[in-house]
């Protein structure tokens, strides 16, 4: 089953329960603040080269951990990879009626996100520059934010033991803050990512599909969708395009897009919407989420602070046993060799632990 169906089946029994007749749409155009000036990122498929300097960028601006093959590996576009908890973005390669065509994924951060109308614990934000920000200090690791996205962005950091996160694009919102633009988009040669006002990209790349008749698919892809966002796609007209705007769910006619990736099903609808009558219909439910879910967190927080604590003790135990040995050692030293023999000795040994201590916290083993 497709996961607009089952949100939209799920809305839909929920509304007839408690509103009976009513429907879904009337939850509001909006479930989240719409802010009609936040910045956006234009994507033109027709320039993008595969280089993934914009990978490259990403990780660097982001501090992420290197991957296994280097950005200078390009066959790694022929892999259909998906973003992940440390790939905050990737370059993909895509045959379009034949021809290569690149695209960048990374989160769209929609006008209306549905990972912030699933969250409970309230970690997700949509911000007047156009970001989806992501807060994980209150992050109780239900994932619900990975289902609802209707991109499949957000990762998980599964190899945390304590505190992992949910991890996505930021938008880079430091650099926008500081008034440069997204690491991306500064690092690519081809000017195949544009940023800018929102409203200005939707002209931009109107005016381009305009003024070059066959060469663009005739829709813009992130105006519309999913209630629309920030990131939008210019596609490749490879063949016959897309001729019009879709009504409110139905298809997208085209297959150009589908070729690249991108699903033509979501309709122009925000995906928060199609639970809202669902939500709606179990008032007690929706009540006692953040209180169940906020006691998982705080006993989580609660089991980590006493291992912390009870492996401190443990440390602390074994430091005064060693002590105890090395004050043995050194009158034992002392009673046959002297006390200059013991001096000279008891400096050795404390330079061994302290260099033994280092070692084994450099490379994460117990202290």
């Amino acid at each position: 089953m497709k996961r607009r169906t089952f949100l939209t089946i799920l809305g839909s029994a929920g509304v007839v329960s408690a509103l009976g007749s009513a429907k879904v749409a009337q939850a509001g155009p909006h479930t989240f603040p719409y802010y009609a000036d936040s910045y956006g990122v234009l994507h033109d498929t027709t320039r993008c080269i595969g280089c993934r300097k914009c990978e490259e960028a990403c990780n660097k601006v982001n501090h992420l951990p290197k991957p296994k093959k280097p950005f200078s590996d390009l066959t790694v576009c022929d892999t259909h990879r998906r973003t992940g908890e440390y790939e905050w973005t990737v370059v993909n390669k895509y045959k379009v009626n034949g021809k290569d065509v690149f695209r960048k994924l990374q989160c769209f951060h929609c006008n209306d996100p549905a990972c912030a109308s699933a969250c409970f614990a309230k970690c997700f934000t949509k911000q007047p520059n156009g970001a989806v920000h992501y807060e994980g200090s209150q992050c109780v690791g239900c994932r619900y934010c990975m289902v609802a996205c209707p991109f499949y962005v957000p990762g998980f950091q599964y190899d945390e033991a304590f505190d992992p996160l949910v991890q996505k694009c930021t938008f880079c919102e430091p650099l926008l803050k500081e008034g440069k633009l997204p690491g991306c988009v500064q690092a690519c040669p081809k000017d195949a990512l544009t940023f800018g006002r929102r409203s200005d990209l939707i002209r931009v790349a109107r005016a381009r599909i305009a003024d070059n008749p066959g060469k663009y698919v005739n829709y813009l892809y992130g105006e519309f969708d999913a209630g629309g966002t920030a990131w939008m796609v210019l596609s490749p007209a490879v063949g016959q395009a897309a001729a019009a705007v879709p009504a409110d769910d139905a298809p997208l006619a085209g297959d150009e897009l589908k070729q690249l990736g991108l699903d033509t099903h979501l309709g122009n609808r925000p995906m928060g919407e199609l639970t809202y009558g669902a939500l709606g219909a179990v008032p007690m439910i929706v009540a006692f989420w953040p209180v169940l879910f906020g006691g998982a967190y705080a006993i989580s927080k609660r089991r980590e602070a006493m291992y912390k604590a009870e492996t401190d003790g443990k440390v602390k135990e074994a430091r005064e046993d060693v002590a105890a040995a090395v004050d043995a050692a050194v009158r034992k030293i002392e009673e046959t060799q002297g006390p200059g023999a013991a001096d000279t000795a008891r400096r050795a040994m404390t330079e061994a632990l302290k260099a033994r201590e280092t070692a084994c916290t450099g490379h994460g083993e117990d202290k």
